[in-house]
């Protein structure tokens, strides 16, 4: 299919084709994995579960360090090496290699779990045997990734091992002590600050439960309720269309935490909405692209890299959260503000939503799916650990499917005795919820795996500090520089790797460089949070996009480059929290005790400017505030924009006064306000 200029049809249809080439990029997100039949289906799928359990166990028992890690790595290789083949020809079966694999990553956490505390003490002067399966452990960890995500971050993490080998052969300040095969292994296997430190301790202790939380969620029917509910909310307007994608895709993506997920899921069901309403195949791509990229900053769950910032800052998940607040709805008003634009510029129609029940009736029957939204949240303001709340969050979840028969994780029929019952048990949606929690998270949880390896060479060669210092060189001290450059480095690393290994590189490397120039870590964390998500429109790796275009039939790169219209507001935000303290309000002080301290009145102030600097952005990148701007109009807008967002009175002044000169200039002009469709 190709791209047009003129309106689609009346009745748009999405075919199987297209889904199926979305479906690839979520594949090229979370793993190309297999379909197992008969008895070896049944053998995968019982190992899944048992995975989910043993961390469930986890939550609520005590389960030594030295244990859980291991045994969550172990699980997540021996499953990996399962359901991910070693070529595409090889897929839906297991051949012996892969055997062999999974049954030696059993066999080297054994010989780890077997060793018991003299394993750890000797991680300087490891044995033969020691360094045999260490070796082993880092080439399955390699493997495992290639298979999962493709060739790009085992080749990252290759050069970091090669960095460590060979740091006396290097020039300049890049230099360092080499360090011979031993002591890296003895480094990265058998301490806690390589493979099983801070990125394994959050995927075996919090990403995995988040994910049998959210498969809980999917599997009660929360995800086809939250679009419903979007749908009847938003009413028929010209407007509707746009705003019902904003809506949904917060609501959608807000418990799922993945952006390529949450833009096929709406993507699947919105686009012929979008089409009516008068977006072409581009523009409505883009949109639901960004709507999906919201799915990764959006309380409760966030991205996986959230969870990485409060462990590496030593902080509750739930400050992660309030930090996380002003900024998500600030990128959520930035993408109201441009379908609100959009509908004036193009002569957007009004949409007559058709088949969906009312927003009373839809309530009424599933009020219960918005515990999610809140119960995680809930329950950490009562004081449980972030642990114990998603897993209580949990729980309820499971709990409160019962209150309707359609989103029940154990048919009714079971309770009254009908059929075989442990067929109904092992059939049920509560078993392919535990199925799919523990296969959810093998993708992530291999990517946290090597970038242990990462984090292991940073700190054992002082890399980050090295970085940090030449960073700081180029930019001669000035804050400012320093931020553009770091903003670029996690932008370039970014589009090799994953969200959640751009954020960890970058958080080892490049947030010494801000914390040396005065910005608290907390807000130096969240600067390069925000722009590892941008990797999410990002060519190559701009896989949210390319499953929009997928879907609408789109040309994949004006589909991102649309996408990068409808974020490009928002990521100005980062900047604001970084350049200057005043900024910090945005992050609401960077912690849940500082908030009967805060100075409401700076918060608001700077949330404030910042919301009309976004406006601002919004109006200048669309060339359209009121009616269509003149190119004069367009500039000071821009430069509107990008003096509200920094946080200075001076700026500020500057930032209103501008903005309000180009209100002025387009209330006085007499034009026609809107223009053909696109």
């Amino acid at each position: 299919m190709t791209n047009h200029a003129g309106p689609a049809p009346d009745e748009p249809v999405i075919d199987v084709a297209a889904l199926k080439k979305a479906e690839e990029f979520i594949e090229a997100e979370e793993g190309a994995s297999n379909k197992l039949r008969g008895w070896l289906g049944v053998f995968a799928s019982a190992v899944a579960v048992v995975m989910s359990v043993f961390h469930l166990y986890t939550a609520y028992a005590i389960v030594p360090t030295q244990s859980l890690r291991p045994i969550h790595v172990g699980f997540v290789l021996f499953l990996s090496y399962l359901l991910f083949p070693v070529a595409r020809r090889y897929r839906h079966r297991v051949m012996w290699w892969d055997w062999a694999a999974a049954l030696a990553s059993v066999a080297l956490i054994a010989y780890m779990l077997n060793g018991g505390d003299d394993f750890w003490d000797r991680n300087t002067s490891p044995d033969n045997w020691d360094l045999f399966f260490g070796i082993v452990l880092i080439g399955l960890i390699l493997e495992g990734m290639r298979r999962a995500s493709g060739w790009i971050m085992p080749a990252v993490v290759v050069s970091f091992i090669l960095y460590a080998l060979f740091g006396e052969q290097l020039p300049g300040s890049w230099a360092h002590r080499s360090y011979d095969v031993g002591r890296l292994v003895g480094h990265l296997y058998m301490t806690l600050e390589g493979i099983f430190g801070v990125a394994v301790d959050v995927s075996s202790s919090l990403i995995i439960l988040f994910t049998i939380f959210g498969a809980f969620l999917q599997y009660s029917g929360a995800g086809k309720f939250f679009i419903d509910f979007s749908f009847s909310a938003m009413g028929g307007k010209s407007t509707s269309a746009g705003r019902t994608v904003v809506l949904a895709s917060f609501l959608l993506g807000g418990p799922s935490g993945s952006g390529v997920a949450t833009t096929v899921t709406l993507g699947s069901v919105a686009y012929p909405m979008l089409v009516k309403a008068g977006y072409g195949r581009d523009a409505a791509g883009g949109l639901l692209a960004a709507g999906g990229l919201g799915a990764i900053i959006s309380p409760p769950v966030l991205g996986a890299a959230a969870f990485l910032i409060a462990e590496f800052l030593k902080i509750s998940y739930l400050d992660v959260l309030l930090m996380a607040t002003i900024p998500t709805c600030l990128y959520y008003f930035a993408l109201f503000l441009m379908v609100e634009i959009d509908a004036r510029k193009f002569g957007m129609h009004e949409v007559k939503f058709e088949r969906v029940e009312s927003l009373w009736s839809l309530t009424k029957q599933y009020w219960f799916h918005f515990l999610s939204l809140v119960s995680i949240v809930v329950f950490m303001l009562m004081g449980y650990s972030p642990v114990m709340s998603v897993f209580w969050a949990t729980v309820a979840s499971f709990l409160t499917s019962f209150l309707h028969r359609d989103a029940a994780l154990f048919s009714y029929d079971l309770f009254r005795g009908r059929g075989p019952i442990a067929k109904q048990i092992f059939q049920s949606k509560f078993f392919q919820a535990l199925e799919a929690g523990s296969t959810g998270v093998l993708n992530v949880a291999m990517t946290c795996a090597g970038a242990g390896i990462i984090v292991g060479v940073v700190t054992l060669t002082g890399l980050g500090l090295k970085f940090s210092s030449i960073i700081i060189e180029y930019a001669a001290g000035s804050l400012m520089l320093t931020a553009i450059y770091t903003s670029l480095i996690v932008w370039i690393v970014g589009l090799a790797v994953p969200v959640t290994a751009s954020y960890i590189i970058c958080a080892v490397i490049a947030a010494p460089a801000l914390i040396k120039l005065g910005v608290p870590d907390f807000a130096a964390h969240m600067f390069i949070f925000y722009y590892a998500v941008l990797s999410e429109v990002s060519p190559p790796t701009a896989l949210s996009p390319f499953a929009a275009a997928a879907i609408t039939g789109g040309d994949p790169y004006k589909t991102t480059l649309h996408s990068w219209k409808y974020t490009l507001p928002a990521f100005v935000v980062p900047f604001v929290f970084v350049l200057d303290p005043g900024g910090l309000g945005l992050l609401l002080t960077g912690s849940i005790k500082t908030l009967g301290t805060a100075n409401w009145g700076s918060v608001a102030l700077v949330s404030v400017t910042a919301a009309l600097g976004i406006a601002a952005l919004a109006g200048g990148v669309q060339g359209w505030l009121l009616k269509r701007t003149t190119r004069i109009e367009q500039w000071m807008l821009i430069a509107a924009g990008l003096a509200l967002v920094y946080p200075r009175t001076v700026s500020d002044a500057i930032g209103v006064a501008l903005l309000a000169v180009v209100v002025i200039l387009q209330v006085l002009r007499k034009e026609p306000g809107a223009a053909s469709t696109q």
